[in-house]
């Protein structure tokens, strides 16, 4: 299992929200590119960046942060936010990313979802992210309706890189994550699960590896020294290793 460290971007800044809300935000750093460095220096082999500003807007926002990150970490990274058209995921392509990631435009549009990922096979992963089991879009300010598992499901046909499974009720609270709902949506497709939100302790990504999780994205407990990175990936290594074994 593959850990990724979370870098979210707002004007220029790395920060933090809880549960997705705007008003509960805290700065880490003002130089994105710095924290991006110190995470593959720590064993990262792969970046989990966010357009903050872009997943409000509806278009791509934090472009100059994103470049230097790319750059300087010499990992892969995958970008999400805003990215609501063709000509988006070309604009974050360029920038350097290995993959980008589609929300909202996922849900409402899947018929062009899935000639995205078509046309760019391998380089778009799907986020799902959830309140109650049910998607929700827009920079999470809106409730879709629709189940979690049905959408998963739906995009699994398609060639994906990975689905991205986030419970929002977890994000940014550190109680742990929603381990059986993002199992069981990894047991429903064939497709790569990386989940998403809460994640806090070395016990949690034991059972996150135990399940058949391909990655998990660690945010606010890494920023807070919660979690020690070398320690969480050598961990998941292990339990990986002798799951498959």
């Amino acid at each position: 299992m593959r850990i990724l460290p979370a870098i979210d971007l707002r004007g220029g800044q790395c920060v933090r929200l809880r549960q997705g809300d705007y008003a509960q935000q805290t700065v880490f750093g003002g130089d994105p590119a710095a924290l991006a460095r110190r995470w593959v220096e720590q064993g990262a082999t792969f970046l989990h960046l966010v357009d903050l500003d872009g997943a409000r807007q509806g278009h791509p926002v934090n472009g100059d942060s994103v470049r230097r990150i790319v750059e300087e970490s010499g990992v892969p990274c995958q970008l999400g936010g805003g990215l609501r058209s063709e000509e988006h995921i070309n604009q974050a392509l360029g920038w350097g990313v290995e993959r980008v990631i589609l929300g909202t435009r996922a849900l409402l549009d899947p018929d062009w979802c899935e000639m995205m990922c078509r046309r760019y096979p391998g380089r778009i992963c799907v986020g799902i992210d959830a309140r109650q089991g049910r998607v929700a879009i827009q920079g999470w300010e809106r409730d879709s309706g629709q189940s979690a598992l049905d959408l998963a499901r739906r995009c699994a046909a398609w060639p994906l890189a990975a689905i991205i499974y986030t419970d929002i009720s977890r994000d940014g609270m550190m109680e742990g994550p929603n381990v059986e709902a993002t199992a069981e949506l990894a047991a429903a497709v064939s497709v790569p699960v990386i989940a998403s939100g809460g994640v806090t302790t070395l016990q949690d990504i034991v059972r996150l590896a135990q399940r058949g999780l391909a990655g998990c994205i660690i945010g606010r407990a890494l920023y807070e020294g919660k979690l020690d990175l070398a320690a969480a990936i050598a961990l998941a290594h292990k339990k990986t290793s002798n799951h498959d074994g």
